[in-house]
């Protein structure tokens, strides 16, 4: 396991002091990379001491040993496209992209925390609530796919993005009744990370999705699910997260039933009668 899959198994059961450590470790690894001990701990608000223990308790060598295991983690981060595309294929393509996507459905939905699901449903059902749907430009697609989908189940549904005006300007009409569904996989979008902190300083409920538990889009969100993301070609696969969109898609139809059956009705109807539609 990488840095933040150890830190990620043990999140939960970390003194607060090592928590922040994990948070800087995960939400800025250039920090514990390219730092010192005092510079890791000052980030974190802890102590020297408290930086130590914590490379201690996920196994390495002390600071030392940590900040090698960022450096090789962040060197990979860097350029995970350009090298992946150079790796020899251990499969033929076809073969390969079945059982990474596969298993990336079942690791996301496997993981998924039913009480935290639920939640989110309830608020993304509640037509009381608007809801803000905030994809970083990589997950744009399963993003607007899902704003999509649900805009044809409730009314008040609204896609974030463009430019940093435009994403102002939405971010300003947010109240804290609303919901946000933030989307986005490591690296990420600097804008998407202020924006969704924009979101909590306005009491916006958030849900997050994303590829790990120490992503900075977790932190203070009401509910969070990680996405597998493994990649069969270059780039990071968004395929467990179109699963999990689906999923929340289909338990807000559930939940909404009797209205969104009358919603779908007049929709259909609306289209057969336009011509909007050819089988």
């Amino acid at each position: 396991m990488d840095v933040s899959q150890r830190a990620a198994a043990l999140f939960d059961r970390l003194p607060p002091g090592e928590r922040r450590v994990a948070e800087v470790v995960t939400s800025d690894p250039q920090a514990v990379a390219f730092g010192t001990v005092a510079a890791v701990a000052e980030r974190a608000g802890t102590s020297g001491p408290t930086v130590v223990r914590f490379a201690d308790r996920l196994g390495y060598a002390g600071f030392v040993g940590l900040q090698a295991a960022v450096r090789d983690a962040l060197s990979e981060r860097l350029r995970p496209a350009v090298e992946r595309i150079r790796r020899t294929p251990p499969a033929p393509v076809l073969a390969r992209a079945l059982e990474v996507e596969l298993a990336n459905v079942r690791r996301t939905l496997d993981a998924v925390d039913a009480r935290a699901f639920d939640g989110a449903v309830t608020r993304l059902a509640d037509e009381k609530r608007q809801v803000l749907v905030l994809p970083s430009e990589q997950c744009r697609a399963p993003g607007s796919h899902f704003a999509v989908e649900l805009s044809l189940l409730r009314d008040g549904v609204r896609l974030l993005g463009g430019s940093e005006f435009r994403v102002a300007s939405q971010l300003a009409r947010a109240r804290r009744r609303d919901v946000a569904l933030v989307v986005d996989l490591r690296r990420h979008e600097r804008w998407v990370v202020d924006a969704s902190a924009r979101l909590a300083e306005a009491g916006v409920h958030r849900i997050a999705v994303t590829d790990s538990v120490l992503s900075p889009l977790v932190q203070g969100a009401a509910q969070s699910f990680v996405a597998a993301a493994e990649a069969s070609g270059p780039f990071d696969s968004t395929v467990g997260i179109v699963a999990l969109l689906n999923a929340l898609v289909a338990g807000v139809a559930e939940r909404r039933r009797a209205t969104a059956t009358r919603r779908l009705d007049a929709l259909e109807a609306s289209w057969v009668a336009s011509g909007a539609l050819i089988d």
